[in-house]
């Protein structure tokens, strides 16, 4: 009995040994891959997102059911960590290979950096990495090649840099693979051709890979997706890629690639998207397209492919986009496009197409998009447009095009946007007061044939901010519906017949930045009410009868930059205070009642009535004594004329250094006071144009005076006829010119003083943090109007060359004075040809087209000045400590916001304590405008002041 109890007892205690071990094992294992996991946690820096507070080791037994991000097998075993989208930084730990089970790692979108240098040997199950959006460096890791079951591959959007490893070509598993957005160079492996299940390859975007596409990518039948774009490729499109039947997406935009289109591309029958734009493509559209009878976008922009646009284009019967714009194509369009009844989306602008513009183009009713522009249409505009309830934009200026505008065309429910200026079109605006959409929101008729009376249905579009009809032949009054338009920005009536009166109405809208009434027939007084318009900006209303005085109401308008009241019948006195002080004197020529402030006539005309005398007949009889006084009294101050003038002769040709003063306004000190402030303990700042320095007249004014340097030769290159038309320049946000002194070795410039310094300074200096937003707003909106002002307003147009942070200057209110506009084009030529920065701009703000073209425009001034609107949301400097070598502030914003405005929270300053969101967004927003590559994609600077304008919004935004 005893022997059968001791039996039973070993048996029970080997039985649950035995179950317990599988038990304790298991338990061993999850506190190892805990401690694994812990120790990636660990190496996080910076807050650890809640979403992992559970990867904690006193729960370490739930690893698998309740760790955020972590999937296990049936044995316990780690197989998956998702922990993407977290915004973690710090680095990855190389104790990831201790998870030798593991088969997908996921740490897309984060922050992690460092480099990937792993045991990955280990891995050797891993299927899924995916590395995307994050902050790894260095080169490619060589490792992953030994993970012979990877099928997943995303190191995207990283800062690898060098080659692409040949041994990539390796992975034959491999079903996706993403290098783009990196800094990656080096040509492209053909071993790349080996990958043959690749399904998804995609290498573009920031990548600058030397010479071409290799044709050994023709081997990947079973690729699906392939993206080259914007990766510095050349050389032509191998017609090897006509081997991929089952292509789908093919992107091989922006590029240089050169040769013609091949025609084996026509063989890709499964191909849904093929973009080849902005490259150097030429020859003509192969007709060999026609097989591609599922494609939806064929972009083909920016080339110079030329020829007739084939019909095959036109009897796709899935195509939906269609985009040639800015290329040489000649012919008509075709005429059954549009049949497929799919398209929605046109572009066909700036080529040399003629011929009708085809009545099918809407046949479906899905049409959005139709751009014509600069082309050589003619005809009427289709009927069927005034049923095309779809369109949005519509773009279809200057061309030949003649007719009326369809019934209903202007009240389409969803229209954006209508240009049809510089065409032929004729006839009369209907009057439908029973709708217009709210949605329009430019509308531009500029330098047509249109006549009759402007409708007051006009006052119906609420969300109307362009209203252009310059150079047509509305007649009648301007209706006072125009006062409805609340959120209008631009009126431009111009050039056309109306009569009567201004509408006081007009002062009801309160968005209005400009205002062109000129050259009608427009009479009675100017309307006080429009000193209501709180930031108007630009208003002319010359060559018309307008009468009465000068409203001294619009002196308030501080927003108010340029006027001009040129060529009417005004009369009374030109008011001597606020913004009246700050026009051109042009702007109030020929009107030869009006009075200036010194009580004279105002640019009397030849014209103009006699106010000499009583009458031409009674002349005044002068006693023959006096005429013999006053001859004498003449000749003997000639004389003395003379004999100072050899005297000054004679001491000039003594001493080379005499100094001329050329003054452009009154002013109370001497040549000799402004060479007593060249003083060492006088200089304020030193840059390419010269050293500035700080003066102080007898009078007790502060002046800056900037040395230009020693001129060589005799000659100044029209520096001083320069100076003249610049020192006429008075306006508000422009810093004065006062004077120009020099001899035959210096050349001085004296300017108002600005006691702030320069924005540079106040971003970047030792005051660094001291501007707030709603500061930094207001310098940009009074910037933009003075460069808005030298584009714009002066004629001929200054160009500023060498727009920047550091040449807007700001006084003791901290207003924005835009400063040495105009002159860079004249340094080169007196002493500074070694500074770059006064030739063509300074770096970090030069426009891309310089690179290649070296000319400078006034877009370039535009791309330079989103620079400085960047430099105002983030507080950094445009080049350096960007963690790249060679990367820019533009880049990196849009490297980090990813071209969106809501990631502007992203890059603000951290030094701003409330922010406007919407503000800073709608600033955000403008300044990727103007840093547009192609400079015809960058608005005027007129529109910037437009835009900037809307930017003030009551929503406010805590920066923690």
């Amino acid at each position: 009995m005893a022997a059968s109890n001791t039996s039973l007892f070993f048996f029970t205690y080997f039985l649950l040994v035995f179950l317990a071990t599988p038990s304790q094992s298991r338990n061993l294992s999850l506190r190892r891959q805990a401690k694994t996991l812990i120790s990636l946690k660990q190496a996080f820096v910076a807050s650890v997102p809640s979403t992992l507070s559970n990867w904690n080791m006193s729960n370490y037994m739930y690893l698998c059911s309740n760790w955020s991000g972590i999937t296990c097998d049936n044995t316990k075993s780690v197989t998956s960590i998702d922990i993407s989208n977290l915004n973690i930084s710090g680095s990855l730990s190389p104790n990831i290979h201790e998870l030798t089970k593991l088969q997908v790692l996921n740490i897309s979108n984060n922050l992690l950096g460092g480099n990937l240098n792993w045991e990955f040997s280990r891995l050797n199950v891993l299927q899924v990495l995916d590395a995307y959006n994050n902050n790894f460096s260095g080169p490619l890791p060589l490792g992953v090649t030994q993970l012979l079951q990877l099928k997943h591959l995303n190191f995207g959007g990283n800062y690898f840099s060098g080659k692409i490893p040949l041994s990539y070509g390796s992975l034959n598993q491999l079903e996706f693979l993403s290098l783009a957005g990196n800094d990656l160079s080096g040509p492209i492996p053909r071993e790349l051709g080996n990958l043959t299940n690749l399904r998804w390859l995609q290498l573009g975007y920031y990548n600058k890979f030397d010479e071409g596409i290799p044709p050994d990518l023709g081997k990947l039948v079973n690729l699906v997706h392939l993206d080259l774009s914007s990766c510095n490729l050349t050389g032509p499109i191998p017609p090897e890629l006509g081997n991929l039947n089952m292509l789908d997406t093919l992107f091989l935009q922006k590029n240089q690639l050169t040769g013609v289109f091949p025609p084996q591309l026509g063989n890709l029958t499964s191909l849904k998207s093929l973009d080849i734009s902005v490259n150097e493509l030429t020859g003509e559209i192969p007709i060999d397209l026609s097989g591609l009878k599922e494609l939806t976008l064929l972009n083909l922009f920016i080339n110079n492919l030329h020829g007739e646009i084939p019909q095959c284009i036109a009897e796709l019967p899935k195509l939906e986009m269609l985009n040639l714009w800015r290329n040489n194509f000649t012919g008509s369009i075709p005429s059954t496009l549009g049949m497929n009844g799919k398209l929605v989306e046109i572009d066909l602008s700036s080529n040399r197409l003629t011929g009708l513009i085809p009545k099918s183009l809407c046949f479906g009713r899905n049409l959005k998009i139709l751009i014509l522009l600069d082309n050589f249409l003619f005809g009427p505009l289709p009927d069927d447009f005034g049923q095309c309830h779809t369109l949005s934009r519509v773009r279809m200026g200057q061309n030949y095009l003649s007719g009326s505008i369809p019934t209903g065309f202007l009240y389409l429910p969803e229209l954006s946007l209508v240009e049809l200026q510089n065409n032929y079109i004729s006839g009369q605006l209907s009057n439908d007061k029973s709708s217009a959409s709210s949605k329009l929101e430019g509308l531009n008729l500029s330098n047509n044939r249109f006549s009759g009376a402007l409708p007051s249905a006009i006052g119906n579009y609420s969300g109307l901010k362009n209203l252009l009809l310059t150079g047509n032949g509305f007649s009648g009054d301007i209706p006072s519906d125009i006062g409805r338009l609340k959120s209008i920005l631009k009126l431009d009536l111009s050039r056309n017949n109306f009569s009567g009166t201004i509408p006081p109405q007009i002062g009801n809208c309160f968005s209005l930045t400009y205002l062109d009434l000129s050259q009608n027939q427009l009479s009675g007084p100017i309307p006080v009410q429009i000193a209501q318009i709180h930031i108007l900006n630009y208003i002319n209303i010359s060559w018309n009868h307008f009468n009465q005085s000068l409203p001294e109401e619009i002196g308030s308008m501080k927003s108010l930059t340029s006027a001009d009241f040129s060529h009417n019948n005004l009369s009374g006195s030109i008011p001597e205070t606020g913004q009246y002080l700050f026009f051109n004197s042009t702007s109030f020529i020929d009107n030869p009642y009006l009075s200036g402030s010194d009580s004279t006539p105002c640019n009397i005309t030849s014209n103009s009535p006699s106010k000499l005398g009583d009458g031409s007949d009674n002349k005044t009889k002068v006693p023959t004594i006096y005429k013999f006084i006053f001859a004498f009294g003449l000749l003997f101050c000639s004389l003395i004329f003379v004999v100072l003038a050899i005297i000054k002769t004679r001491k000039g040709s003594k001493n080379s250094n005499l100094w001329k003063l050329t003054a452009f306004q009154k002013l109370e000190f001497g040549s000799e006071d402004v060479f007593q402030c060249l003083k060492d303990n006088n200089i304020i700042g030193r840059g390419g144009a010269g050293i500035v320095y700080k003066g102080t007249m007898p009078n007790g004014d502060h002046v800056a005076v900037k040395k230009l340097g020693i001129s060589k030769g005799s000659h100044d290159n029209g520096l001083s006829a320069e100076l003249k038309t610049l020192g006429k320049i008075r306006h508000r946000y422009i810093v004065r010119l006062l004077a120009f002194c020099s001899n035959k070795e210096i050349n001085l410039l004296v300017y108002e003083y600005m006691p702030n310094g320069s924005l540079g300074e106040m971003l970047h200096g030792k005051n660094a943090g001291h501007l707030q937003w709603e500061t930094r707003l207001k310098i940009a909106i009074e910037a933009s109007k003075g460069l808005s002002y030298l584009h714009h307003d002066c004629s001929p147009m200054i160009i500023h060359r060498d727009v920047k942070s550091n040449n807007i200057l700001l006084n003791s209110e901290l207003e924005a004075h835009v400063a040495d506009f105009g002159l860079a084009k004249y340094f080169h030529n007196n002493g500074t040809s070694e500074c770059m920065s006064a030739i063509a701009g300074s770096y970090g703000y030069i426009a891309p087209e310089y690179a290649y073209t070296l000319k400078i425009d006034e877009k370039s001034d535009v791309y330079s000045f989103g620079v400085v609107l960047l430099e105002l949301i983030t507080g950094r400097r445009p080049v350096g400590n960007f963690g790249e070598e060679g990367m820019d502030i533009v880049q990196w914003a849009k490297m980090e916001t990813n071209w969106s405005k809501e990631g502007v929270v992203k890059i603000l300053d951290e030094s701003l304590k409330n922010v406007a969101i919407v503000e800073a967004m709608q600033v955000f927003f403008v300044a990727m405008l103007c840093v547009e590559e192609y400079s015809i994609e960058r608005p005027t600077m007129r529109e910037v002041v437009q835009m900037l304008s809307q930017a003030k919004q009551p929503n406010t935004f805590q920066i923690q």
